[in-house]
């Protein structure tokens, strides 16, 4: 499915003038179902949605709305991502603080969903982009 979806990607950018041939297709995206790890997004999402735990951040041509959620939901977030972060080298240990996020850290975390354990206390946050949408 991957194969099929990078070479649409890339026939559509091969594609000469850059403009659709005919009018949008507006039918819902195809999904299936989603994966274990979509459930601690949700539970992370619903936390900082209850607690009013989001904030907006704009960067050049980004704008996001990071959502912060804590205890149990960032620890079940913080566990979920042990074995992945190890795998893809993206945990770090820093000042006392154990942070693993969902995508190596380049220059900072702009952008990057991750967690943060400090002594006993955990925090994820989760980036939304929403461009222009939200100035």
């Amino acid at each position: 499915m991957r194969a099929l979806g990078l070479a649409l990607v890339l026939a559509g950018c091969a594609h000469a003038g850059g403009e659709p041939a005919g009018p949008p297709d507006l039918r819902a995206v195809a999904t299936v179902a989603a994966p274990p790890q979509a459930a601690l997004y949700a539970g992370c999402l619903a936390d900082a949605t209850a607690h009013a735990a989001y904030a907006h951040e704009v960067d050049h041509d980004s704008s996001m709305l990071l959502f912060t959620c804590t205890g149990d939901a960032a620890r079940a977030f913080f566990d979920g991502l042990a074995d992945y972060s190890a795998r893809i080298g993206s945990q770090v240990v820093s000042g006392g603080r154990t942070i693993r996020s969902t995508a190596k850290v380049r220059h900072d975390l702009y952008g990057v969903d991750y967690c943060v354990r400090d002594a006993a206390t955990y925090s994820c946050t989760v980036t939304l982009n929403v461009g222009a949408f939200v100035p």
